[in-house]
């Protein structure tokens, strides 16, 4: 009987179909995330470059303009925010000859692959998950639906106010938080290389669910702003330096390198990768965070005579929060103030410059996030130059 074409034989399951194996099963994780998202950039470094993130901002003139006169230009920019290289990372696992007699190759070879491949995409994964927590836009909600709700909504709007077009908004929650809430819906979550999601949840086009997301805290942006920048483990030329790195596929993510140890009789398992998710728009991330607690916190606020005057300059302890803004309005006397209450229409702060108010008057100062619900408030007496 003829032997079936391309049969595989045991002359093909060498060293080299091996690292093809890991690498293949390694990339099938980027492949899957990249297809739940829905797009994700893949960037290749290019040797002396860094990565950079985008921060984009516009100054509001006064929109009170009397009729005929010139309507006053608002600036906006887009500085970049630059993160630290992306190193070159070198992993090796090794397994003695006599692990594999007592426990055979299958457990002290493939299973500890597994576990070095899991190990390996966890490293990148943790470090993204870090860095979505990152995020500019910032909101405080008491409930999950309320959370994925306003998360989703910041980010849209954000990317529609910066005139960007996106495509999916994702969202990213904690497995406890989405086990609660699931627990009274009927939604199904699905499961594709270990990567937890469900589609078309509460205005997100998919939502991951990890463990890495803490409790409380909810993360929503556009997948268009989702970048995996890489090192191509074949851009080095190691082969001059006597390294030989098996890499595969149109994006070389990983290079592995099997080779056996006569010197001590081991077998060991070297990897070689830079990678890095990152988000391109620092403030087209919205955080929320949820709480039961709604009391009102309190701020110091302090008012001194600035320079110049009818100035005064005013000072606030405890200093503002990351992602959070300030709002001010000055008036006879201090107006009462409650949590969530919304701010939107006072005036914005950098909480630095000096301020125009009238000696005897109050400032009442305002804590708010993203979506101007105030978090937290003080006021004192107005103290100006005179």
């Amino acid at each position: 009987m003829a032997v079936p074409e391309r049969l595989t034989k045991t002359t093909d399951i060498t060293i080299r179909a091996k690292e093809i194996d890991f690498i293949s099963r390694f990339n099938d994780t980027w492949e899957a995330l990249r297809e739940i998202l829905g797009i994700m950039r893949p960037v290749r470094k290019t040797p002396g470059t860094k990565l950079t993130a985008s921060k984009a901002t516009v100054v509001l003139q006064d929109g009170n303009v009397a009729e005929g006169e010139e309507v006053p230009l608002s600036q906006a920019k887009v500085e970049p925010v630059v993160f630290e290289d992306l190193n070159l990372e070198k992993y090796r696992k090794a397994v003695s000859a006599e692990a594999v007699t007592q426990f055979g190759a299958a457990v002290a070879v493939q299973k500890t692959d597994d576990a070095f491949l899991k190990e390996l995409q966890g490293v990148v994964m943790d470090r993204f998950y870090a860095f979505l927590q990152t995020g500019l836009l910032t909101s405080t909600e008491t409930t999950f639906q309320m959370a994925v709700s306003m998360a989703v909504t910041m980010a849209k709007d954000k990317f529609k106010r910066m005139r960007k077009d996106y495509t999916n908004i994702v969202v990213f929650a904690n497995t406890l938080d989405v086990g609660m809430y699931l627990g009274a819906a009927n939604i199904t979550i699905q499961t594709r290389e270990g990567i937890e999601y469900v589609k078309d949840f509460l205005g997100a086009n998919t939502m991951i669910i990890s463990s890495e997301i803490p409790s409380g805290t909810v993360v929503a942006t556009p997948a268009d702003n989702i970048v995996l920048y890489y090192i191509d483990p074949s851009d080095g030329d190691y082969q001059e330096l006597g390294l030989d790195y098996t890499i595969t596929g149109e994006t070389n993510l990983i290079g592995i390198h099997k080779e056996g140890n006569y010197g001590r009789v081991i077998g060991e398992t070297h990897a070689l990768m830079g990678m890095k998710l990152f988000a391109e728009y620092l403030d087209g991330i919205s955080v929320v965070t949820l709480t039961d607690d709604t009391t009102l916190g309190t701020l110091t606020v302090t008012s001194a005579a600035g320079t110049g005057s009818g100035n005064t300059k005013v000072t606030v302890e405890p200093t503002l929060e990351t992602g959070h803004l300030y709002k001010y309005k000055t008036g006879a006397s201090a107006p009462s103030v409650e949590y969530g209450q919304s701010v939107r229409n006072w005036t914005a702060w950098d909480g630095k410059s000096d301020i125009t108010a009238t000696t005897g008057q109050y400032i009442t100062v305002v804590e708010c996030d993203n979506t101007y619900k105030a978090l937290k408030s003080g006021n004192d007496e107005v103290t100006s130059a005179s």
